[in-house]
């Protein structure tokens, strides 16, 4: 099956508009979404607080305007700071391997900027995992003993590395790369080029991490 990749930090609000955007454009073709980490600020880098300036701003500027063209009811999020987004990606790992990862990536998004969740604590990702069918004792056991760790910590090296990401969203359609929120005619027309590509220029797609 045809496969597009979206790189993304839970804390980004770009990455749930840029879904909403990318599924608008996947319409009804046989393409799915894989979804891959990149954090922004990993540890020990401090995380953005929501009462200082620079959040609201570009909220009001950019995130707002756009999720209200798009249609996505969406806040900024009152958790301060925010927070780190490690333990959700070593449990996107294991969505990853039950062919779950996008249903749990948009349950992650949209808990934190839809509901207010804190997605950094462990009881929050034990619920939102076991709501998208992730076994909850199997997610808390994988966190407590840093299962997905080592191979978070690769797929971060992969992402940084070998695709050269510096922001999110940014969405890996065949050969084309789009950083930051894609236009939608853009979109449609990399996703045609991809449909239409020989097998062989498919498996130029990175591994899955």
């Amino acid at each position: 099956m045809t496969s597009i990749i979206i790189y993304s930090d839970y804390v980004c609000p770009y990455c749930l508009l840029a879904e909403k955007v990318l599924s608008d454009a996947i319409g009804s073709r046989n393409i799915t979404i894989t979804w891959r980490p990149f954090e922004l600020r990993p540890a020990p880098e401090p995380t953005l607080k929501p009462q200082d300036p620079y959040l609201p701003a570009i909220w009001d500027r950019s995130v707002y305007p756009l999720a209200q063209r798009l249609g996505v009811a969406i806040r900024l999020p009152s958790i301060s700071p925010q927070p780190r987004t490690a333990k959700a990606f070593e449990l996107l790992a294991m969505a990853q391997d039950q062919g779950l990862d996008h249903a749990y990536s948009l349950r992650i998004l949209r808990a934190f900027f839809c509901e207010d969740r804190d997605i950094g604590e462990t009881d929050v990702l034990i619920e939102l995992a076991a709501q998208i069918g992730l076994d909850p004792e199997q997610a808390r056991h994988a966190l407590e003993n840093g299962t997905y760790t080592q191979r978070h910590c690769e797929a971060q090296r992969h992402a940084r590395e070998d695709m050269q990401i510096t922001s999110v969203p940014t969405i890996v359609v065949g050969e084309q790369v789009f950083r930051g929120m894609p236009p939608l005619d853009a979109l449609q027309h990399a996703i045609t080029l991809l449909e239409s590509a020989p097998e062989a220029d498919l498996l130029s797609v990175p591994p899955q991490s």
